[in-house]
């Protein structure tokens, strides 16, 4: 099967929203393209004296509506369509959410898990060095990614920093605490999504105290909603990384399965479980299912076969266009991507602002003002989905196409 070219699905998303809600054309026009693109090349020093130089990008898509602001990620099939993608659903994500962002992202063509931690270091600061001219705390904040994180982010601010001559951890969120990272930083994105599948349950009906969950991918998202949703009854009997999944009708201990995986590199063979693939996975017998690891594995042929009645995306793009239509026809509420895992972006919003304002927050009102904008969101795609009678993806992007297409209206074409 040829692999779904991102940046392609990402478009047809929109024209499908653009059209239902008669966007105007000229505006459609703005709207569908990026502002601004940059790539570079990164020669990086390896351990062993060899020279190599890696590509790098960063795309903003649109800023009507403030600073650009989308992760970094260090992964070998990184190219500038999937960038383009990423910062162009990062627009929307911010949008939907209500924070005052507009859609950016970054990455570079490599293998980190064959790099060293130095080579990696070398890499970031060269990479950060090459974009510092599109990047700042009032211009674009990048966070982290696929295989990317607050080490890495530490690494930027103070890259920009140093060439700035002062310190700037505005510059970039997900950094450490210790950097004026933010308190509930590293479990944003699960708990954002958490929020959602407990909104979605009281709207379809669903006691998550009995529901049984299906997680595709156990990384830090996927890990930390499997401890959040058992924290509220529900009852984890899959879950799967890249080297395959496990599947217990008796349900997993969440926990007990992340220190298995960090003991054996993977979840599989956990003891009491039974091997399944990723695919099986999609199908398992579940209530809520959780792709929480990479594009385009929702497929029209797997959504025939999609027993769940909640589907939360934590992962970008895990749906494609034409599963959509199948899934809605079907009655299963999709949680699409651009409003489940806002959660990541909400949390590094209030991390900007807590720098900013050198104010830091505790935990709780972290987690207070996340539930509250994800709630306010979760609704407000449900009122579009009334009002237009569309499925929950359509009516997220509407929702976020009404507010930039209003933001970009009012501040007219410069010059």
């Amino acid at each position: 099967m040829a692999k779904t070219n991102v940046y392609e699905t990402a478009l047809e998303q929109f024209e499908k929203a653009a059209m239902l809600m008669k966007l105007d054309e000229n505006l459609k026009k703005v709207l569908r393209r990026p502002k601004r693109e940059l790539h570079v090349s990164i020669p990086v020093k390896m351990d062993d004296g060899r020279l190599e130089v890696f590509d790098g990008y960063r795309v903003q898509h649109n800023i009507a509506r403030g600073p650009a602001k989308g992760g970094i990620r260090y992964h070998p099939n990184v190219t500038l369509d999937e960038v383009r993608a990423l910062a162009f659903w990062m627009t929307w994500k911010c949008a939907v959410v209500g924070i005052p962002y507009g859609g950016a992202k970054g990455g570079v063509t490599c293998d980190p898990k064959k790099m060293s931690s130095g080579e990696l270091e070398r890499l970031t600061r060269r990479y950060i060095s090459e974009i510092s001219i599109v990047i700042g705390p009032t211009k674009d904040i990048p966070a982290p990614d696929v295989y990317t994180n607050p080490q890495i982010m530490a690494w930027i601010m103070d890259t920009y920093s140093m060439n700035v001559g002062y310190s700037v951890p505005g510059v970039v969120t997900g950094k450490p605490v210790e950097l004026g990272g933010s308190r509930g930083r590293n479990e944003a994105t699960a708990r954002g999504l958490t929020f959602t599948v407990i909104r979605a349950a009281k709207h379809t009906g669903l006691d998550l105290s009995n529901a049984r969950v299906a997680i595709q991918g156990y990384g830090n998202a996927g890990s930390i909603a499997a401890q959040l949703l058992s924290e509220q009854g529900a009852k984890v009997i899959a879950v799967s990384d890249s080297k395959g999944g496990i599947y217990s009708e008796a349900g997993v201990d969440p926990i007990k399965v992340l220190e298995h995986k960090r003991e054996t590199g993977s979840v599989v063979d956990f003891p009491g479980t039974k091997r399944i693939s990723n695919e099986e996975l999609l199908t398992v017998d579940c209530d809520v299912l959780v792709p929480a690891a990479v594009e385009g594995v929702i497929t029209k042929e797997i959504a025939q076969d999609i027993k769940a009645k909640i589907i939360a995306e934590a992962a970008n793009g895990p749906t494609l266009p034409e599963a959509d239509e199948i899934l809605y026809k079907k009655g299963v509420l999709v949680i699409p991507d651009i409003l489940a895992n806002a959660g990541g972006v909400t949390v590094s919003y209030f991390e900007w602002v807590q720098d900013l304002q050198s104010f830091f927050w505790n935990v709780e009102r972290v987690r207070t003002e996340l539930r509250r904008i994800m709630d306010e969101a979760f609704d407000g795609v449900m009122e579009m989905k009334e009002k237009y009678n569309t499925d929950p993806r359509t009516a997220a992007y509407i929702l976020a196409i009404n507010r930039v297409a209003e933001a970009t209206r009012l501040r007219g074409i410069y010059p």
